[in-house]
Formats: C-alpha cells, sequence, structure tokens
C-alpha cells in the first residue's frame, strides 16, 4: 500500500494537469464580456487568437469579432455579419439555451448563435474558430461555420458553401465566394437588396462533365498554409501554387477582400518593424476586366470607374460625378448635373446643352458608336479604345473642376443616355453626329408635342390623368396581342411595345356592365398609388368594350415561377421578398387616399422586376369582375387556398381577408411549398397551412423549410416569420395583424408572440 498510494496521488495530479489544459482557453457556461476600451477577451491557450470587442478607431463603437491578438493592427478574421457593431456597454454572454447572445446596453438582443441543447462551454481554440462544446458532442456550433470574408487553415467549406466579401462596416459585401453544387468554386456578384445573383467573373473549373467523382467536393485550407479544391475521386486542385508558400513560422489566411479579388496573405509570427500581410496568390489577374454584364455595376459601383494598381483595383468617379458615400469610394458615383432633354425648344437646343469629353471610357469590343442608359456600369480606364461624350443640361454642372475639356453642344431624345464614340470616329465625324443628334432631338419634341394626347410618356410620373390608348393603338403597340405573357382572375397579359419601352397591356374579362365611370374611377385611384412593391400602372383604354390596363413590364415573371422550380432559391432573397410584398400591401390598406382590399393575393400576382424585387399586381381590379367571375363559389373572390375564413360566411369583408392570405402566401416563401398539393387520389390534397402548424407545435422548422440550411443558419428571422405567418392564418379575422404590424414584426422592431392554432372553430365545429 505504501508503494502504490504515491503512484495514485501521482496519477491523479498528472490527470489534473492534463484537464487544466484541456480547458485552458475555454469559455464557461454564464460567462460575458462587456463592451469597454478597457475589456478583456477570450483567448485562445496559445494566446494568438482573441474573442471579444475591438473598438472601431474614431468611435464609441466596437465590434464583436475573432482577431489575430498578437498582430499589432489586431486584424479581424469574423464576425456576425450584418449585426456585429455594436454601441459601448453592449454584452456578449454564453447562455445554457442559447448559445451566444449578444444583446445592446439596454438589454435588447442583436444576434445570437441560434438555439442550443446539451451546451457544456465554449472554446476559444488555436486555430482561430470559436466553438461551443456539447456535453456528449465537441462541437454544437463553431463560427468556421459562418465564414465572414476569410478563411483559416483547418477550415473546410463544402458544396453550398457561401463566404460574403468583408465591407468596412463589418457588413456582407456584395461579392460572393461559393463552391458551387457542379464542383465549380466562382467568384461573382451580387445585388444586396435581392441577393440576385450576377454570373461569375472567375470559375475554377473543376467540373467534370463526363464524370462527376472528379468534381470539386471541398474547399479545404490545410494546416500548412495550402488552399485546394478536393475532388470527389480524392483528387486535389491547387488554389495556392506549389513552393509559393516561404519556410518559417507563419499566420496564414484567404480572404475575399472587399474589392472583390479573393487573396491570400501570410504574415510572420516572428514579426519585425514595418511588417504587414503579404500577398502570396490572388484570383482574378484583373477585377477591372474580369467582371462583365449589362446589370451589373462592376468592380466599382454604378458610374464609378476601375483601374487597376497592381492587384487592387481603384475607384474614381468620372470628370462631372462625385461619390456617393464618402467611406465607400469604390460604391456608386452620382451626376453632378441634370442629363435631360426636356423643353427643347427648336431654336434653342444648342444653347440649352453641352457635352462633357469624358477621359474613361466602357468598353465595346467593337468600338461602336452607340447609347449608353444612366447609371454606367462597368467602367474601365482606358483611352486607346474609345471615348465617351456625356451630354448635360448647361448650368447643371456649376462645379465641375478646373480644365474640364472643350465642350459640343447637341442633344438626344433619350434624356437618360450617353453616346459613347469610338476612336476611329473622333475629329468631323464628332461634329456630324452632334450635329444630327441635335435635329433628330428637336424633331422628336415637335412630333411628341403634337401627339402629347396619345404617347406614353418617358417619365412614368403617377397622376391621375394617365394617358389613355386607343384600342388599335394597344393592337399595334402588342403586334395584334400575339405575345401573350400569361392569364389570370382578370384577364390576358400581352407584352407589347410603346415608343421604345416594353410594357405590359392586360385585356380585361368582362366586366360590370355600364361600369365606365366605375371603370374611370378605379383606373385613377390605382393611378394615384406610388410605391416600390406595386406594379405601376402606366395608362388605359376605354373604348366600346375594350377595357384594357397598361403597365410597367416585369421582366422576371412570377414569384410562382421562381418559388416553385426546379432550384429553391436562396434564403435571405425570399426573406427580403416577402418583406417587400408586406410593405406594399400596408401600403394598399393603409396610406392610400382610397383604402384598397387586393382580394386575390398568390404567388401568381406577384410580378418580380430585373433585381427581382416583388411587386404586386391586379390590386384595385376586384371591384371591376362580375360576380360569376370568381375562380370559387359565386360571391367569394380570391383563389383556392388563399380565400379568408369569413368569405364564407355572412360576416362583412375588410382588409383582414388580404392579410389571411398574405399569411399563406409567407408559409410558401419560407418553405418553397404550394398552399395546396393533391398527393394522390387516396391521400387527398396536402394543405401547407396545416404542415405548417403541425411542424411549428413540433418544433421541427428544419422538417418544414426541407432542411434549408440557409433559412436554418438564420433561425431566429425563421422562426419570427413562421410565427408571423401562423398569426396572419388566424381564423378569428380579430386576431390577425395588420400589414403595417406584419411588416414591423418582420423587420423586428415589434415582438412577436406565440401564436395559437389558427383554426379552433374549424376544430370545435
Amino acid at each position: 500500500m505504501a508503494v502504490i498510494l504515491p503512484r495514485l496521488v501521482f496519477l491523479t495530479l498528472f490527470l489534473h494537469l492534463i484537464a487544466s489544459q484541456q480547458i485552458n482557453g475555454s469559455v464557461s457556461v454564464g460567462s460575458s464580456l462587456t463592451a469597454t476600451p478597457n475589456a478583456k477577451p477570450w483567448l485562445s491557450s496559445s494566446r494568438e487568437f482573441a474573442f471579444g470587442f475591438q473598438q472601431i478607431q474614431g468611435t464609441d463603437n466596437f465590434v464583436l469579432s475573432i482577431w489575430y491578438d498578437k498582430i499589432p493592427d489586431k486584424t479581424i478574421i469574423w464576425y456576425p455579419e450584418g449585426r456585429a457593431v455594436v454601441p459601448t456597454g453592449s454584452k456578449v454572454d454564453l447562455i445554457r439555451e442559447s448559445g451566444l447572445v449578444l444583446s445592446n446596453p439596454q438589454g435588447r438582443q442583436i444576434w445570437t448563435s441560434g438555439p442550443i441543447s446539451d451546451l457544456a462551454y465554449g472554446f476559444m481554440n488555436n486555430t482561430g474558430n470559436f466553438v461551443i462544446v456539447g456535453n456528449n458532442s465537441p462541437k454544437i456550433w463553431e463560427s468556421f461555420a459562418f465564414p465572414s470574408g476569410t478563411l483559416l487553415p483547418t477550415q473546410v467549406m463544402a458544396k453550398g458553401g457561401v463566404v460574403n466579401s468583408r465591407n468596412t462596416n463589418f457588413t456582407g459585401g456584395r461579392f460572393e465566394l461559393r463552391l458551387l453544387p457542379d464542383g465549380n468554386l466562382v467568384l461573382n456578384t451580387q445585388d444586396i437588396p435581392t441577393d440576385y445573383t450576377y454570373a461569375a467573373y472567375y470559375i475554377s473549373g473543376t467540373y467534370d462533365t463526363s464524370n462527376s467523382t472528379n468534381s470539386g467536393e471541398q474547399v479545404i485550407f490545410g494546416e500548412t498554409g495550402y488552399l485546394y479544391i478536393l475532388t470527389g475521386s480524392g483528387q486535389r486542385f491547387d488554389l495556392t501554387p506549389r513552393g509559393a508558400l516561404p519556410s518559417g513560422d507563419y499566420y496564414h489566411r484567404a480572404t475575399l477582400d472587399s474589392d472583390g479579388v479573393f487573396r491570400q496573405y501570410y504574415y510572420p509570427k516572428n514579426p519585425t518593424d514595418n511588417t504587414s500581410w503579404e500577398v502570396v496568390w490572388f484570383v482574378p489577374d484583373n477585377i477591372c476586366w474580369s467582371i462583365a454584364g449589362d446589370k451589373d455595376s462592376g468592380a466599382c459601383g454604378y458610374n464609378n470607374v476601375c483601374s487597376l494598381d497592381g492587384n487592387r483595383p481603384i475607384c474614381e468617379c468620372p470628370q462631372g460625378f462625385s461619390i456617393v458615400n464618402p467611406d465607400d469610394p469604390s460604391g456608386d458615383c452620382k451626376p453632378d448635373f441634370t442629363p435631360s432633354c426636356d423643353e427643347v425648344e427648336p431654336n434653342n437646343g444648342g444653347e440649352m446643352f453641352d457635352f462633357i469629353e469624358l477621359n474613361v471610357v466602357v468598353y465595346n469590343s467593337n468600338a461602336d458608336c452607340w447609347k449608353k442608359r444612366l447609371p454606367l456600369s462597368n467602367g474601365r480606364k482606358e483611352t486607346t479604345l474609345t471615348k465617351a461624350f456625356l451630354k448635360y443640361r448647361k448650368g447643371s454642372v456649376s462645379d465641375l473642376p478646373p480644365g474640364t475639356p472643350p465642350r459640343l453642344s447637341g442633344g438626344n431624345k433619350d434624356q437618360r443616355s450617353l453616346i459613347l464614340v469610338g476612336s476611329v470616329l473622333l475629329g468631323t465625324s464628332v461634329f456630324i453626329i452632334v450635329v444630327m443628334t441635335i435635329v433628330i432631338c428637336v424633331g422628336f419634341f415637335v412630333i411628341y408635342k403634337k401627339k402629347a394626347t396619345n404617347t406614353y410618356p418617358y417619365t412614368k410620373t403617377v397622376n391621375t390623368n394617365l394617358p389613355r390608348f386607343t384600342y388599335q393603338e394597344l393592337v399595334t403597340a402588342t403586334d395584334g396581342f400575339k405575345d401573350e405573357l400569361g392569364k389570370g382572375t382578370f384577364g390576358i397579359v400581352y407584352k407589347g411595345v410603346i415608343g421604345n419601352e416594353i410594357v405590359a397591356v392586360k385585356k380585361l374579362n368582362r366586366v360590370v356592365q355600364d361600369c365606365e365611370k366605375e371603370f374611370k374611377a378605379e383606373v385613377n385611384s390605382i393611378a394615384k398609388t406610388h410605391h416600390k412593391n406595386l406594379v405601376q400602372l402606366l395608362g388605359y383604354c376605354n373604348e366600346g368594350e375594350h377595357r384594357l390596363m397598361i403597365y410597367e413590364y416585369m421582366s422576371n415573371g412570377t414569384l410562382a415561377m421562381f418559388l416553385f422550380g426546379e432550384i429553391r432559391p436562396p434564403w435571405k432573397q425570399r426573406s427580403y421578398m416577402a418583406v417587400g410584398i408586406a410593405k406594399g400591401l400596408s401600403y394598399l390598406h393603409e396610406e392610400c387616399s382610397s383604402q384598397i382590399i387586393h382580394c386575390d393575393i398568390k404567388p401568381q400576382n406577384i410580378l418580380l422586376d430585373d433585381y427581382y424585387n416583388g411587386k404586386i399586381s391586379d390590386f384595385g381590379l376586384a371591384k371591376l369582375l362580375m360576380m360569376n367571375q370568381s375562380q370559387t363559389n359565386t360571391g367569394i373572390r380570391g383563389t383556392k387556398g388563399y380565400i379568408a375564413p369569413e368569405w364564407f360566411r355572412n360576416i362583412p369583408v375588410t382588409v383582414k381577408v388580404d392579410v389571411y392570405s398574405f399569411g399563406v402566401l409567407l408559409l410558401e416563401i419560407i418553405s418553397c411549398r404550394k398552399s395546396l398539393v393533391l398527393e394522390s387520389y387516396d391521400q387527398g390534397v396536402a394543405v401547407l397551412t396545416d404542415l405548417a402548424w403541425d411542424h411549428y407545435q413540433e418544433r421541427r422548422l428544419d422538417a418544414f423549410v426541407e432542411n434549408d440550411l440557409e433559412a436554418l443558419y438564420d433561425y431566429k428571422k425563421l422562426g419570427t416569420f413562421m410565427m408571423v405567418g401562423l398569426w396572419c392564418i388566424q381564423e378569428n379575422s380579430a386576431l390577425r395583424p395588420t400589414m403595417k404590424k406584419v411588416v414591423q414584426m418582420l423587420e423586428g422592431e415589434l415582438e412577436v408572440g406565440e401564436p395559437p392554432c389558427p383554426y379552433p372553430f374549424s376544430i370545435t365545429s
């Protein structure tokens, strides 16, 4: 016993020592950090990485982040996108049932890592990854799963993974690095409000059409600092060139920077004075020329011009333009003039307008002369290919810089157009072009002045005096109603062209007889509406038995086509659309001069514009329908699956019928499922509202969204949207919120309580 006891004591001390080493860098449940200038962060055991609050220079704000703690500039490698910047006094807590919770000084929750069960402790490890450890699981949440612009050694990105570029304000930028389902690693830009993805400007080429097992499966950042794509067959596609890394002890990171370039950096762990991050590899080679397309703004913002300095783009506003946001020099530029051709008199066009010769160009491979509308996109600095002349109204450029080049007088019909002239057309050709544009501008003005009553106005200004067209004019505009865009409750829609604008012409079904006065009143009512989430009415025809409406053309079809296609649309894009549609309905219900009840909210009546903004169509037309035109029972307006219960009861119908329909629509947007689906003749029809309530009661939102990882990562918003949808479909209309409150709840301005069972009346009966 005398021999055994010391060994047991030694073994106990040894195990205790090991245990203490293992928890070094760990964070216990209940721990918290407060955003103050001298706050101590949670450090990794190597003390190389820190989790906590960094103060933003020159402000009283802080950013919740992970950073390199031994590097003088404290380079940030992670932050919760969109919720990182907070005021002094904010806190982050590690809570047993909630994980990491960031709250403002008033205690309001700003961000959370998501509901977590079985939480044991947090751990800031030596790879820069903050991990939440469970009692029975080594990893139930990690920062590596939510990269914010940066990848680190040991980090892996699977198919479907996305890294957004990082902005100076710690929000996701407009550039994306994605590993597509087909195995290609791509870089692309996105439209931030809608999350619409533009064409890729870098493609790795790791997709094998002949053998899918040779396609990319993972992007791996190796411990030694080499970044590569691993294929399904185990082959390795190097991103970091072999032998490119220096020998020695270095930190490594790969960052999608705010300029859209994906760069790999290294930094010595034993730095000398003036040491900085060095670039070892980057794509694309020339960001200014890699991004193309007529809808994207290019490497720089709209009206901004790109030039290259080494591997970094420099964005500059051209002469006559100024930056919109001084804190974002690579963002959009605004004109310091009025590009217009209004009020041109036959003899003074040359006196009212001049041309500025720009020292920058927009690339055209054919060196042709062509017109380009504002805003300019894909501007690049190049003096040998083409030159640009920009027309402006005299007196509107009061602050142009000294040394403005000689100006050429002229005009043009298109008030938003630039005339881009090939270098081969300079000299006398420019003079001829300018003279011709003056003649054309004056000629069009005279013609337009004579036909003012029958011409589609170029500026789509909403007023009660909408242009009235003859039926024959619309027959001509639609080429005999040849190109059908779609059919709906209210009629058939055709594609047409009036002037130079593509429009949608809706031929209404038979309306209530002797309703000319009502038709005009309703047209005027719709014309008074003006909201970015409503399809705009541009004109009408009221001739004999013909009733037609002319609307703005929506290039991307209906929300139904978008939601129920083969590929599930991104969650961010869907959630953005839902809020926009809610705002449009709120406007119709509460902000119009006369309240408008839509009566037929459904995905087929939500149209998508060039940037996939959702816009409500056919509002205000329900009053014009004959009673027997309803798609369901006589006297009931709407579409099966979206109809509020009060339509079937002898009670007044209010705006709450639209709230019910929106609730069904919101559940469709969340799940990408249709409101009614015929599963089989034996099983009958699957009702989405029933499924939503069942899954909500069971707390199975993952099943409702069919494991949509993007939606599940945004769990708080997903839960909020789900609850709002269930409140909207309450059988008791008094329990449904107004659309104004719906908007506030969706945007997080109003707390959402637990919804009751939506259909208690139906159950008890």
